[in-house]
C-alpha cells in the first residue's frame, strides 16, 4: 500500500464516508483493538512476564485454564466495561454474562469473546489469538439477559480476531468484506495491510486433527480418505495437511492462502454437537470466512443460520474454500 492507513482512520471512513457503521460501534471496535494490543504485550513477554503455565483452575467448559487465559479475559472486561458502548459481555471463560456495572453508562451492543484461543500452544511459543463478536441488543427489552445473546450469527454487526504470532495481526469485518491490520510496534497502532481479502474457492490443503480419525463420522472420513489418495484418487490431485491446534492460526492461514478447516462431530462424545463454541468461535470465524468468499457449515447447514439455545452451545465446524466446504457438506446430506 502506498500510504499507511491506521485502524482508526479505516473505521472513521467506514462510519463517516461509507456509512457502514455507527459511531458507537466504531469506538467499541477501537477499544477491543487496544485490549488486543495489551494482550499481545503479555503474550510477547512470555516467561519474562511470569505469565506462562497453568492457573490451576478450570473454566466453565471444564478445561484447565492457563494464566494467560485469565489475564486476557480480565483485560477485555476492564477495557470494555466503562466506555458506554456495551450493555453486557459474554466470554468462553465465564459461566454467565457480565453486565456492565451500574456506575458506567450502558450502550446498545453485546460483546462476546474467546479471550485466548489455542491455549495448548501458549507455553510452546506457537501462534494463539483472541476472537470476538459484536451483536446489537434487541430493541424493546428492559435490562439485559442471557436470552439477548442467543442470536444467530447472521445478526452479527462486527466480528474479528487478533492473532499473536511473528506479527500481531487484527482481522476484522463489519459486513463489508475482510480487512487485515498489522500492529506497528514503533507507532503503537494497527495499520491496514490487506483489504478485500478473498479465499480461493479451491484448495490443496486441509486442516483436521488426524488423531481422531477412528472417531469420525463416515462423511468426514470419506472426504479425508479422498484427499489422502492424492493424484491417483478420485480428486486427481495431492493434498497437504496442516493442523496448528489453534483455530485462530488455522483460519488465518486459510484467509491468507485458502484451505479447509474441520473440527467435526465425532463419536467420543456423541451427545455433543461438536467441540467448538458456536457463539465465541464458529459464528465470528464463519462470518469472516463468508465475507472473504468462503463458506462455513456444521456439515448440514450454514453456521450463521443456527439459532443458539444456550450461551456455551457447541457445534461442528467445517469452513474455508467454498468448493471444498460444499463437497464435505454434500457428503453429509447424502446420508
Amino acid at each position: 500500500m502506498s500510504k499507511k492507513i491506521s485502524l482508526t482512520r479505516y473505521l472513521v471512513e467506514q462510519q463517516r464516508v461509507d456509512g457502514k457503521i455507527p459511531a458507537e460501534l466504531r469506538l467499541l471496535l477501537e477499544v477491543v483493538a487496544r485490549a488486543c494490543k495489551t494482550i499481545s504485550q503479555a503474550v510477547n513477554k512470555g516467561d519474562l512476564g511470569g505469565v506462562l503455565g497453568s492457573a490451576d483452575s478450570e473454566n466453565v467448559q471444564g478445561e484447565v485454564q492457563k494464566q494467560l487465559d485469565i489475564i486476557a479475559n480480565e483485560v477485555l472486561i476492564e477495557a470494555n466495561e466503562w466506555g458506554g458502548h456495551l450493555a453486557a459481555m459474554a466470554s468462553e471463560e465465564m459461566e454467565g454474562i457480565y453486565l456492565v456495572p451500574n456506575r458506567y453508562p450502558q450502550g446498545e451492543y453485546l460483546l462476546l469473546f474467546d479471550p485466548l484461543d489455542g491455549s495448548s500452544n501458549i507455553d510452546v511459543n506457537v501462534s494463539i489469538g483472541t476472537i470476538f463478536s459484536v451483536l446489537k441488543k434487541p430493541d424493546g427489552t428492559a435490562g439485559v439477559s442471557e436470552q439477548d445473546f442467543l442470536q444467530p450469527g447472521a445478526q452479527q454487526v462486527a466480528a474479528g480476531y487478533c492473532v499473536y504470532g511473528p506479527q500481531t495481526t487484527l482481522v476484522l469485518t463489519v459486513g463489508d468484506g475482510v480487512a487485515m491490520f498489522t500492529l506497528d510496534r514503533e507507532q503503537g497502532s494497527f495499520v491496514l495491510t490487506r483489504e478485500n481479502v478473498q479465499i480461493p474457492p479451491d484448495t490443496k490443503e486441509f486442516a483436521i486433527n488426524m488423531s481422531n480419525m477412528r472417531h469420525w463420522d463416515a462423511p468426514v472420513k470419506r472426504y479425508v480418505d479422498e484427499c489422502l489418495a492424492g493424484k491417483e484418487g478420485p480428486r486427481g490431485k495431492d493434498f497437504n495437511m496442516r493442523w496448528i491446534a489453534s483455530m485462530v492460526a488455522d483460519v488465518h492461514r486459510i484467509l491468507t492462502r485458502g484451505g479447509i478447516f474441520m473440527y467435526p462431530w465425532d463419536k467420543r462424545e456423541p451427545e455433543k454437537a461438536g467441540k467448538l463454541r458456536l457463539m465465541y468461535e464458529a459464528n465470528p470465524m464463519g462470518w469472516l470466512v463468508e465475507q472473504a468468499g468462503g463458506a462455513a457449515t456444521n456439515g448440514r447447514q450454514r453456521i450463521l443460520d443456527i439459532v443458539p439455545s444456550k450461551l456455551h452451545e457447541r457445534v461442528s465446524v467445517i469452513l474455508g474454500s467454498r468448493n471444498e466446504v460444499e463437497r464435505v457438506t454434500a457428503y453429509h446430506l447424502e446420508r
